[in-house]
């Protein structure tokens, strides 16, 4: 009886441990991880190895989806860049948080981030982004610790491209981050790299010669490999979450890159998460970016908020239906509202043409069933009036300002109020103009000035109700060393009212550019109380102008409070203290402008000036350098360096200097300065 006993008891012990060392791998299996999520800008569901791409190498994305679980049926909800953002970090659709497009709005604070959400469950928390559209003006900066813009700021407020920075820069100053963060960690990385234009890194640039846009996803996977494989070495229960905001079109149905349409080439994304906890597989049920937020929180042990439409997707739950819109067009045009549904594999796109698809059976979207499938059509199309009832009313929650600088390839910008629309109005239409437009961009891009110009004239002779292509092509003047033919045009829309808010701003800016204080003043000066950094930095340069230095050094002070890395506006700061012959106050907001932006022409040729009145003339000839290499429009430096140089006896780099001013300076802006440099290059050669 006794041993009996005794085995029993043994029994009951080696029962008890086993629970013991089961509980245990249950906690540690469900402790609160640290968690990491990748977001890859314009990624293809279809653009990576291990989803069946033979073009591209991705050795270390594919490692990833190789121990984790890859959703093959993933969608956004938006094909641009901060809405589709804001659905990822809130869990809501668009249409419940309010962002509909990359420009002219603001995430109320009501609606939390993932980051809020995660801090308040113990986690540090930090965001890193490489490009303007997810700028923290926009308000996805909420509820984290660090939120990292410092992308590089364009040089110029009329620049013609969105300002980002690349992939290596990003993931190292998050790796700062992670290595000297303590505690739960929760971070977000956003890569801007595969956005066009593509134009990748060396080596893969001549490795993907004949496909860039490849190239550049080969290179943030290669970053990511830098980044990620040491930290999951050190850290293997933490959690990765790799997907795109949205795809790139590349030509499908007509479409260049994104924001027009909605097909899967621009909706549909990969979806890869790793966790140690569960055994690598492939998921082909629905997978939406609305249901990142209740699966990454319910992995962390967090309350998800009531009333998010979203589901763990690892849970028992799974979803059948996802909303989806691309309003851009609708917003920036007048052109109609493309919202839809994917209910079931089917997939509704409401129109003024309606299209119906059957995405298993036709995963390309070439048989619109609209007309054969006249039931199924009336059902999904009541499934949405249902499910967002309000969809297409959007309306935007700041001024309109922002869009100016959007005006870039894939986020061309402007402003309509149109309410009704016909079939001449829907985007199949309509598509021959958007890329006519984003041609105009790529012709800039690529230095063929006078091509774009011709072109957007062309544009607007068949359609001059598209104030953007009139927006663009005063921009595309001002870039020709035209800036009156700029300035006349935008006045003669203002005079006869058919100017909008960012026509006259870009007026503004014109002129404040080109020294017309005065008028700059009382175009921008009703703007002067908005939340638009750029906006205030042209408006307080014109206040500097017109000679009033406190008053524009304020407006500089309250861009910086609106946006503490504004690079433009510590510049600002630097010319004001300058001309207030304030040389060390100078000096440190240059510096500090640098430190952020370490390109900036202006700023560079600055510095440049300040060394020189110093007696310190190598050193101002360095910095005038650095400024030409930077812009090589900059005149003012090669100017400056030509003088410096003669008279230090440097006189080779004083002729080439003069040669290249001589050579590119416009006359009628240069023409005195360029005679003199004519007589000092004469001087320099005998």
């Amino acid at each position: 009886m006794t041993k009996k006993v005794t085995m029993l008891t043994i029994a009951a012990v080696v029962v008890a441990a086993l629970i013991g060392i089961t509980i245990g791998l249950r906690l540690r299996r469900h402790a609160a991880p640290d968690v990491i999520l990748i977001t890859i800008d314009t990624l293809r569901a279809d653009s990576l190895g291990f989803a069946g791409n033979t073009r591209v190498k991705t050795p270390f994305i594919d490692s990833l989806a190789a121990r984790g679980t890859v959703f093959t049926n993933a969608h956004a909800h938006n094909v641009v860049t901060l809405p589709s953002h804001t659905n990822i970090l809130t869990g809501l659709y668009p249409y419940q948080h309010g962002i509909r497009d990359n420009a002219g709005f603001t995430l109320d604070a009501g609606h939390p981030t993932l980051g809020a959400m995660m801090k308040r469950a113990g986690y540090a928390t930090a965001a890193f982004v490489s490009a303007f559209p997810l700028d923290s003006r926009f308000g996805l900066n909420a509820g984290f610790d660090v939120y990292d813009d410092k992308y590089r700021e364009a040089s110029n407020p009329l620049d013609f491209v969105v300002q980002e920075r690349p992939a290596e820069e990003t993931l190292n100053a998050a790796r700062a981050w992670y290595d000297s963060a303590h505690g739960k960690k929760f971070l977000w990385v956003h890569l801007y790299d595969p956005h066009a234009p593509y134009d990748p890194p060396v080596p893969f640039r001549e490795q993907y010669r004949d496909a860039p846009y490849l190239g550049e996803i080969a290179y943030v996977d290669d970053q990511l490999s830098r980044f990620l494989a040491p930290i999951l070495a050190a850290h293997p229960d933490t959690v990765v979450i790799i997907t795109g905001d949205h795809g790139e079109a590349l030509g499908d149905h007509g479409e260049q890159t994104h924001g027009l349409f909605a097909y899967e080439s621009t909706l549909k994304v990969p979806l890869i998460i790793v966790d140690p906890g569960r055994s690598p597989r492939k998921e082909s049920g629905s997978a939406r970016h609305i249901d990142l937020v209740p699966t990454i929180l319910h992995r962390a042990g967090v309350q998800a908020q009531p009333g998010l439409p979203g589901h763990d997707l690892f849970g028992a739950t799974s979803a059948t239906d996802s909303y989806f819109e691309a309003l851009s067009a609708s917003l920036n045009r007048g052109w109609a509202p493309l919202v839809g549904l994917i209910h079931s594999g089917q997939k509704y796109i409401d129109l003024p043409l309606p299209e119906l698809y059957d995405l298993p059976h036709d995963p390309g979207e070439t048989r619109n069933l609209v007309e054969t499938d006249r039931r199924g059509l009336f059902a999904i199309r009541k499934l949405l009036a249902d499910a967002a009832p309000n969809a297409q009313a959007a309306q935007r929650n700041v001024d309109e300002l922002q869009k100016a600088q959007l005006m870039s390839l894939g986020y061309i910008s402007g402003s309509a109020e149109k309410k009704s629309y016909t079939i001449a109005d829907d985007p199949k239409n309509l598509v021959g103009v958007d890329n006519e437009l984003h041609e105009v961009v790529a012709l800039y891009q690529t230095g063929q000035l006078m091509k774009a110009i011709e072109m957007l004239r062309a544009i607007l002779k068949k359609s001059p109700q598209i104030k953007v292509a009139e927006e663009m092509l005063a921009f595309m003047l001002q870039q020709n060393e035209n800036p009156r033919a700029a300035i006349e045009m935008l006045r003669r829309a203002v005079q006869s009212g058919a100017a909008n808010d960012a026509m006259k701003v870009r007026l503004g800016m014109l002129l404040s550019a080109t020294g017309q204080a005065k008028e700059a003043l009382e175009i921008l000066r009703p703007f002067a109380a908005g939340r638009d950094p750029d906006v205030l930095n042209a408006y307080g340069i014109a206040l500097a102008d017109g000679g009033e230095l406190a008053a524009a050094t304020d407006v500089f002070h309250r861009a910086l409070v609106i946006d503490h890395t504004n690079a433009t506006a510590y510049q600002n700061l630097g010319v004001v203290a300058l001309r207030a012959g304030d040389a060390n106050g100078a000096r440190a907001n240059l510096s500090k402008a640098l430190a952020l932006n370490d390109r900036m022409p202006v700023a560079l040729n600055l510095m440049g000036v300040l060394e020189a009145k110093s007696g310190h003339a190598d050193l101002a000839i360095g910095w005038w350098r650095r400024a030409v290499q930077a812009d090589p429009r900059l005149y003012d430096a090669l100017y400056n360096m030509a003088i410096v140089a003669s008279r230090g006896g440097r006189n080779d780099v004083a002729r080439q200097s003069l040669r290249q001013f001589i050579e590119t300076a416009p006359p009628q802006r240069y023409a005195d300065d360029i005679a003199t440099a004519r007589a000092l290059l004469a001087q320099l050669s005998r």
